[in-house]
């Protein structure tokens, strides 16, 4: 098992799906963790494409966390703001620790085809899922670079290598996110600093059961969004859907001394699956 006791790791987009299920493991491995997620005004929990928790969420997360024996800090953070997300990594590395590892896993996504696609909804996925990357790397790396150590993972898609109908803007942040990958990677290489992006196929999580839900009532063909995700757990060559403790584990290893020499990878997990 991976030994991360003295790690100090932050995780946005970690209250839930991927996100929960790194800082999870990342927990069970010894490392301090702090977590960091969009949380949704009262009574409007579930108002987006993705799943905003309530403010009650933190509480339960970071009890889940502690459990573990590690430092925990839980809190609202939309990676869409430059000044929250500097403020965000502060008071995580003053709670936990100078952050070693940044799991990039805020997400969120919405189908959409480039007629008629609103610059409103391009701007929403696009600053979350690339720029809300940016901004929390660019906090966290120099503190890395200055010490000599550091791991980042950023939770990418297998749409940054393969497009997919009414899926522009999710398609370009997630091919940005590769870029992006490979430059901190450069960058950190000669001062002990990796960068890997992971790139799964669909994963069973609640933003991608609520994306299903929300294409089966648009199409209007009857289907429920449990027969249209039995469907898409067929066409994957292994014929099931992926976990979110699968990612999570890779993501640990990735973190770990013995990861040290893989950088600037673009590591797909698809069960054989293209998308």
């Amino acid at each position: 098992m991976t030994n991360l006791s003295g790690r100090s790791a932050i995780v946005t987009g970690g209250f839930s799906g991927m996100g929960f299920a790194i800082a999870t493991a990342l927990a069970r491995a010894g490392a301090n963790v702090a977590v960091g997620s969009y949380v949704a005004a009262p009574g409007t929990g579930r108002t987006d494409a993705a799943y905003y928790p309530g403010a009650e969420e933190i509480e339960r997360v970071r009890s889940a966390l502690a459990a573990h024996g590690t430092r925990v800090y839980a809190a609202h953070l939309d990676v869409r703001d430059s000044d929250l997300s500097n403020r965000f990594v502060a008071e995580a590395e003053a709670a936990i620790g100078p952050a070693d590892i940044l799991v990039n896993a805020a997400g969120t996504t919405a189908e959409q085809p480039v007629c008629g696609h609103s610059d409103e909804l391009w701007d929403k996925i696009v600053d979350t899922n690339l720029t809300g990357a940016f901004r929390a790397t660019r906090a966290v790396l120099p503190g890395m670079i200055g010490r000599g150590w550091g791991r980042i993972v950023n939770i990418g898609s297998t749409a940054a290598s393969v497009g997919w109908k009414d899926n522009p803007a999710y398609c370009a942040s997630k091919a940005g996110l590769l870029g992006l990958t490979r430059c901190v990677a450069l960058e950190g290489a000669p001062h002990g600093v990796t960068c890997v992006m992971i790139s799964p196929t669909w994963v069973e999580t609640e933003l991608m059961r609520r994306n299903v839900a929300q294409v089966v009532e648009r199409e209007g063909k009857g289907r429920t969004p449990e027969q249209a995700i039995a469907e898409i757990a067929r066409g994957n060559p292994q014929q099931r859907m992926l976990q979110p403790e699968e990612i999570a584990g890779l993501a640990v290893f990735l973190c770990s001394e013995a990861a040290r020499g893989i950088t600037m990878e673009n590591i797909q997990v698809t069960g054989g699956a293209l998308w």
